[in-house]
């Protein structure tokens, strides 16, 4: 019950967003990286397989969401379909040949499909290279809803990233999820209970791919552009920062953690420059362009003192005191 209420206040907070003085794309973008989160953390907290190509499934989807819309003429919609349908189908693919290692072997697979993935993106003549697709439309959602609104495409996407949230949770708590969990703990043991492991991991490999590619289509609505950076290496990085912080194997942790990252990586030359002014020191204003120091540090940090995330290590302190 108070887990219920937490959500319900949080799904509140975010309806209020647009009311309360918060730029409503800054907010879509920490919704979309935080779906891409969330996708990844069924496969990495709950079946324990860690992808390090996740990227891939966020740039196909991405660019062939901006390539239907843009060139082909595809409504928004559709333009969402078909950039979901084709991340959901490279999963399927990239998973029948990944799977079949285990460990820093099926890390190392998907990180060099992902690789060849991505220099098929900045070869092939319909992503136009380095420069990407520029100036997506937003278009109108089923002819109706005009999106070129930042306030009707937040609720969309707001509506979006609810029911994605409870479509996980229904897998987490589903007899499917349980045995993704027994594969993670004991695989051997999941084996001998009779149960094809190969199988269930395809299919949550799948499912995550399917899900991280709608936010790659999402974000692209949103913020009208696709490249390169959504299908390099670094990104895929960036969604184990996210997960890691927030808290692996939680349903909260990799929200939180996306909204931090983000934040950060958005924010941090204005944290910088409010800093320098309180303390007269100026090198806080070249502190935007040391994100990727910081979010390094921010790992270790992590895995060196929480390495349940902090959503974990709350729920770790907080459950011998509830029992």
């Amino acid at each position: 019950m108070q887990r219920k209420v937490l959500y319900g206040l949080l799904l509140l907070a975010l309806i209020a967003v647009p009311f309360i003085g918060i730029y409503p794309l800054f907010v879509m973008k920490v919704l979309c990286f935080a779906l891409f989160a969330a996708a990844f953390n069924l496969l990495i907290g709950y079946t324990g397989l860690l992808s390090f190509g996740h990227a891939m499934f966020l740039g196909m989807a991405g660019y062939t969401t901006g390539y239907a819309i843009q060139s082909l003429g595809y409504s928004p919609e559709l333009g969402v379909l078909a950039g979901t349908a084709a991340a959901t189908l490279l999963g399927f693919v990239v998973g029948l040949f990944a799977i079949r290692r285990q460990g820093i072997y099926f890390a190392m697979v998907t990180l060099a499909l992902a690789q060849m993935v991505y220099f098929v993106f900045l070869q092939a003549p319909f992503t136009h290279g380095e420069d990407g697709l520029q100036a997506v439309q937003r278009g109108k959602l089923f002819g109706v809803l005009d999106l070129s609104s930042d306030i009707v495409l937040y609720y969309v996407v707001l509506v979006v990233m609810v029911l994605m949230f409870l479509l996980i949770v229904r897998i987490v708590h589903s007899p499917f999820g349980q045995v993704l969990v027994a594969i993670k703990e004991n695989g051997p043991r999941a084996v001998s209970l009779g149960y094809d492991t190969d199988r269930f991991k395809l299919l949550a490999f799948v499912l995550s791919a399917g899900i991280a590619g709608l936010a790659g289509s999402l974000k692209v609505l949103v913020l009208g552009f696709e490249t390169l950076s959504d299908a390099y290496w670094t990104m895929s990085g960036l969604v184990i920062l996210m997960t890691l912080v927030g808290g692996m194997g939680t349903l909260f942790g990799p929200l939180l953690g996306a909204a931090l990252i983000v934040a950060l990586e958005d924010r941090l030359g204005d944290i910088g420059g409010a800093l320098a002014s309180w303390t007269g020191v100026q090198w806080f204003n070249s502190l935007g362009e040391s994100a990727t120091i910081v979010t390094g540090l921010i790992f270790i940090a992590c895995v060196l003192a929480f390495r349940r995330g902090i959503v974990g290590e709350i729920v770790a302190r907080v459950r011998p005191l509830r029992a």
